[in-house]
């Protein structure tokens, strides 16, 4: 997951992303995908129009998704940090890399299946969630299938911790991650991330990483999937980690030529139906980083 941020404005922050992507497989090491990556395989054979084969996954960073998808689909990967990129290309050599932002990319061509992981997250205002959408929009094929997995909505929010981390090759990474609502910045929350790194000799660091991640509604959600061309989606994401919480994706279908789109009134039902489903679901701590 790395941010969408100004190249300018990136370079001055995240240090995960930078000067100790290295680390980033102790974080969330690449066996943890397997189980949400058959998911997403599941929910792009069932949504394309056809059989799925190429993939672009805006916001790849460390290529830990990929790793998992690239056996049945070609895989195409952007990321903003050069860092995460030279990180998935040591983990995926047969993969397409390009380094760009994913508000603003324009690869000129069309992909099945269109990826937004919780890179999206970084989104912190809507018009640069409308923009990372709109993206998706023109790299999707006709008959093609985007999906968007921001790691929040603001009706599962709760502010808390997690702890996690893991030992490889001699080293050992272990975080806490703080979750909590600025009171200056409406529609955003921030993730402080405290990382212990202990290298082969046994020295231990401690660094501070700041990373503030956009907060919208499912409402919202599926109105700026929907306004960007695509045929809105929610559905329930399937995993172990999480409890029946009402924790989503979002997908936009992509209508192939000839087939009938979405009725407004259609869509007004769907936004009204994820808005009692919230309510019945309250707030819960879903997250994954």
């Amino acid at each position: 997951m790395t941010t969408g941020l100004s190249q300018a404005s990136f370079e001055a922050q995240l240090r995960l992303y930078r000067d100790l992507a290295d680390w980033y497989p102790l974080l969330t090491p690449v066996a943890d995908y397997a189980e949400e990556a058959a998911f997403y395989r599941r929910l792009f054979e069932t949504h394309c129009r056809r059989p799925p084969r190429t993939l672009l996954d805006l916001g790849s960073g460390g290529g830990h998704n990929a790793a998992h998808l690239k056996a049945t689909l070609a895989c195409t990967l952007v990321d903003l940090a050069p860092a995460m990129l030279a990180l998935s290309r040591r983990l995926n050599p047969e993969c397409e890399h390009v380094q760009g932002d994913m508000r603003s990319i324009r690869l000129g061509r069309g992909f099945d299946c269109v990826l937004l992981h919780d890179a999206v997250s970084y989104m912190a205002s809507r018009a640069d969630l409308s923009s990372a959408i709109a993206t998706s929009f023109e790299h999707t094929a006709p008959g093609g299938v985007a999906m968007f997995q921001p790691d929040l909505v603001s009706e599962t929010f709760k502010p808390g911790t997690e702890t996690g981390g893991s030992d490889a090759g001699g080293r050992a990474l272990r975080y806490l991650e703080w979750r909590w609502t600025p009171e200056s910045r409406a529609g955003t929350y921030v993730t402080d991330m405290a990382y212990l790194l202990r290298d082969e000799s046994g020295a231990v660091e401690v660094l501070h990483d700041r990373h503030v991640m956009g907060l919208f509604s499912r409402a919202v959600w599926l109105e700026l999937i929907a306004a960007a061309g695509f045929q809105p989606l929610a559905v329930h994401f399937e995993h172990s980690s999480t409890s029946d919480t009402g924790h989503e994706v979002f997908l936009g279908l992509r209508l192939a030529p000839g087939e009938g789109a979405l009725r407004p009134a259609a869509t007004r039902d769907l936004l009204g139906q994820c808005s009692a489903a919230a309510a019945k679901a309250g707030p819960a701590a879903v997250g994954r980083k």
